[in-house]
Formats: C-alpha cells, structure tokens, sequence
C-alpha cells in the first residue's frame, strides 16, 4: 500500500503484476517493455494463419497503470538502508533486419532517466536456467536448448543429481513442474533407497513428451 511499483516486462505476468499492485493500492504503477509497442491489427509480416503479435490493453492496465515502450532498465537505485528507490533507465532505438523482423537496438544519446520505484516487480519471461552459477559449479551438461539434460529417469550428467520442471524442459506450464517434480521424487526415492519406490508411477515417462 502506497508504494510507487515499477513493473519490468509487457506480457501476461506483467499484467497480473499491475493488477496486483492496482488492488493493493499501490501510490503508482509504470509498466516498462524492452521491445516496441506492438500494432493493434494484423500487418503484411503476420498474415493469416500465423498467430498474430498484437497489442492487447489488459484489464489490469485498464485498472490504472503508465505504460512506455522501447525501454532498457540499466541498473537499480539503493538508499543508504540498501532498499530500492529508483531504476536508472534509457530510451532505445531497434534496427530491423528484414520488415517486422527485429534486430539490435542502440541506445538514444540524452535519453537517460531515473524512475521512482519502492518496489520492482520483474516479469521478463524465462530465458533458461542460469548458467554462470549451480550449473557450471556442478558441471551439468546441458542441451542444445542451454537447459539440464538428463536421462529418462531425471538424472542429470552427475550421478546423484537430479533435475526437473522448467530447469529440465523449458519455459512451460505448471502443471508440467508438479507432475515433474512428482516423477522426480520417485526417481530420488528409488536412488536413495535402492528398491522399487512405493509412490504411485504414472504409465509413461513424462520424459518422452
């Protein structure tokens, strides 16, 4: 209540966060997206069947919340207490490689700007595990997708170490993680054990799909 909120990212999650923070009486909310606005109908670059990459007002934006586009958060604002009070931003410019296909951007010379923020919400998107960190001190190899590969049983490269969810398959749903970490705590059960896990199976490996 009474927070200024910043929410980094334009998708769904982002939504749900200006949402939350409408209901929660945030003191403001701003919106920002790296990528520009998107076309509010159908271009040349996207016709029929192809599933169109337009901009769609929320509901919760509709609730009440600033939004801006082509924006590159750079770095945070501490005070004293360490707490968050601002995020240094600058404007970009995007080159396109091909009609509607984007490319690199640059940075806007002067565009520099400070947003007031009490709290930062980040709703980028989920670009694969973190590879600098557990992953590369543990030695996991991963696939061509840059996530934990692991055998059908959810072992990873690493005897003893086991992966599953999103950190194994990729961004996708919920439902995907808890029938994953289910499976997966089978597996932990019978390495541990060394005997038949007494947790119910399902008929098929989730790791074939």
């Amino acid at each position: 209540t009474g927070k200024h909120v910043v929410v980094i990212g334009g998708g769904d999650t982002g939504s749900d966060c200006v949402g939350t923070s409408v209901r929660q009486k945030a003191a403001s909310i701003t919106q920002i997206e790296l990528l520009p606005k998107a076309p509010g109908e159908r271009t040349e670059q996207m016709p029929w069947p192809l599933y169109p990459r337009l901009f769609r007002f929320s509901t919760s934006q509709a609730e009440g919340c600033t939004m801006d586009f082509n924006i590159l958060s750079k770095s945070f604002i501490k005070n004293a207490e360490n707490k968050v009070t601002g995020i240094n931003c600058v404007r970009i410019k995007w080159e396109e490689k091909s009609p509607g296909v984007l490319g690199g951007f640059q940075e806007i010379p002067g565009s520099e700007f400070v947003l007031k923020a009490d709290m930062v919400l980040l709703a980028m998107g989920f670009l694969g595990p973190e590879q600098n960190g557990i992953l590369k001190e543990l030695g996991l190899q991963t696939d061509k997708r840059s996530n934990v590969q692991t055998d059908n049983r959810y072992e990873t490269s690493q005897k003893g170490i086991f992966s599953a969810g999103d950190m194994r398959r990729g961004q996708s749903l919920v439902v995907w993680a808890i029938a994953e970490g289910r499976e997966c705590a089978r597996a932990v059960d019978e390495y541990l054990m060394q005997k038949p896990s007494r947790l119910n199976a399902i008929s098929k490996s989730l790791c074939e799909y």
